[in-house]
Order: structure tokens, then sequence, then C-alpha cells
């Protein structure tokens, strides 16, 4: 199966590159390859390219699927590295499986720290939902609010278009504009 990551070079334009790598959210020891010098990350990052000039908006509402990545990748012009994980705010029943949040991490306790609260703190929601307890809308809602306090996530929706949903500012907010090199 993998463990999917998207990894989006931004452009001067500040349009991003977006390439594949298959188990580059294991971990994410593949950022301990990733530089100028190796920018494929030694073969850990597939040589071809999924989109180029892709806005911001695009990478997240078009090529995002919080259900198929693990992580998501930022390299700026100067390969300065951001590494967020892929957090599926979603059940697995079929329904609105668009919905996700990003959670910026870096390799080894912080991430495995994230993955960890995450999974405990969904599958008790989950429970909570099944115990007839909360609905699903309230169940998420709490779970998109522990994200947001605990975790400082960023959240988006996979499939939505920029007239559903502004990503690119607050996106960019979120970034701190670290990546506007």
């Amino acid at each position: 199966m993998g463990h999917r990551a998207l990894v989006a070079y931004r452009r001067p334009d500040h349009l991003y590159d977006l390439r594949y790598s298959h188990w580059g959210g294991d971990d994410l020891d593949v950022l301990e390859y990733l530089s100028a010098e190796t920018p494929l990350a030694r073969s850990r990052i597939d040589s071809e390219l999924l989109a180029d000039s892709v806005s911001l908006d695009g990478v997240l509402a078009d090529f995002l699927d919080p259900c198929g990545y693990e992580a998501l990748i930022l390299v700026s012009p100067t390969f300065t590295i951001r590494a967020y994980r892929v957090l599926w705010l979603e059940w697995g029943d079929g329904r609105d499986q668009g919905r996700g949040a990003l959670v910026e991490v870096e390799p080894g306790d912080c991430d495995l720290t994230v993955r960890t609260w995450f999974r405990a703190t969904k599958t008790a929601v989950a429970d909570v939902v099944e115990m007839g307890v909360l609905s699903r809308r309230a169940a998420q809602s709490y779970l998109e609010a522990r994200i947001a306090e605990d975790e400082n996530g960023y959240f988006y929706t996979y499939g939505a278009t920029a007239a559903d949903e502004d990503t690119t500012d607050a996106f960019d907010g979120f970034l701190g504009n670290n990546l506007c090199e």
C-alpha cells in the first residue's frame, strides 16, 4: 500500500510543481535525503511530475486527497523544507471523504506524537458517535476544534473549488509566508 506523500516544490512564480513519494509519508525519513543537491531524495521521490504550475489552492483542492495521502512536503526554491501530517477527518463509510487537516511536524518524536494523538482522538470520537452520544456533524466539529487547539491544524476540503473555499491566503498565513523566498 505504501505511505504516500505529496511533494510540492514552490517555484519563483509562487506556483508549485508536484511529485509523488510512495513511502515518503512513512516516518518522513525522505526529508533526510531531500536537498538542493538531491532534489528527488535519492530516488525516494518520483522523477515524473504529477502536475506543474499549480496554485496553492489547486494543491489542496485538486491533489491532496486526505484519504490517500499521509504527508505533504513543501519545498521552497532555496530548499527550505516543511512537512505536514495529513489528517483525514472523515470516517471510512464513503460519505464526505474530502475533509482534511494539516499539522506541521518534524520527523521523529514530534511526528509520532501527532500521529498517535490523532489516531487516539479520532477513535474515541468515533466510539462516541457509535454510542449515539454525538451526531457525526457534532463529532467532526469537536475533532476539528481539538486539532485547531491542540495541534494548530489547518483545515481544507479536497475537491473544493476556489469559489467554495478560499484557501491560499489562509494557508500562506498558516505557513507564515516562510516559503516565499
